[in-house]
């Protein structure tokens, strides 16, 4: 059996690549705060599917979730995907706006953290999604691009830290993804222009493609540019 760690899974790109690892062969632990959307991944794909649903940035939630995982099987893959936008005008931003991106670094870390230890840091592959906001500043994001800074400085590490294990890293840098992410910030992103942005479905179809395989190599940076139309 192959095991894999889904964070934000029932909702958006985490879903699609949750669904497309269930169908090559997977069993997805996927971890989301909607209970709802959980529930229906459940009732959606049985015992393929096994719902942790909390926050992903508390530690105990983390830590007691990683343990139970680690009794089904041997865990496999870690995707860190979930994460939280905020895109305003730099002058708008309050210490909330701060504390609620920082959600997707705080998760990455500890989830990483949790599953290195309970693996005894052997035969794991952690994927770190984060954002082309990762690699470049853009306008309207300041809050947004220093904590995907962030994860990306981190991701770097654990690359040093486990060079020639068993272990590896990987980076993943997609651009807008046409899904409800940015339900909150029509301001600063138009429901038109949404829509222009790439599918999550094709989207996982292509992280997983270079992340799940038979090959004996690993992709250690995924960058994903849209078609601008």
């Amino acid at each position: 059996m192959s095991l894999a760690i889904v964070t934000g899974s029932a909702q958006g790109l985490g879903r699609e690549l949750a669904v497309q690892l269930i169908a090559k062969g997977w069993t997805v632990c996927g971890v989301d705060f909607n209970g709802e959307a959980q529930e229906d991944m459940v009732a959606q794909f049985g015992d393929s599917y096994r719902a942790f649903t909390g926050d992903v940035s508390d530690e105990q939630f983390v830590q007691s979730s990683v343990e139970e995982i680690s009794r089904i099987g041997h865990i496999d893959l870690l995707i860190n995907n979930a994460g939280q936008p905020s895109f305003k005008v730099p002058t708008a931003y309050e210490g909330a706006d701060i504390d609620k991106c920082l959600k997707g670094l705080k998760g990455m870390v500890l989830w990483s953290v949790a599953t290195l230890n309970a693996t005894n840091e052997e035969h794991l592959k952690i994927a770190n999604v984060m954002s082309t906001a990762a690699t470049r500043g853009n306008a309207n994001e300041s809050v947004y691009c220093a904590t995907k800074w962030g994860e990306r400085g981190y991701t770097e590490s654990l690359k040093a830290a486990y060079k020639g294990s068993s272990v590896k890293i990987v980076g993943v840098y997609p651009g807008g993804i046409d899904t409800n992410f940015y339900v909150d910030s029509h301001d600063y992103v138009s429901e038109d222009k949404q829509h222009s942005f790439m599918d999550p479905a094709q989207l996982a179809e292509v992280i997983l493609f270079n992340l799940v395989n038979d090959a004996n190599l690993t992709v250690s940076d995924i960058l994903i540019e849209r078609n601008y139309r």
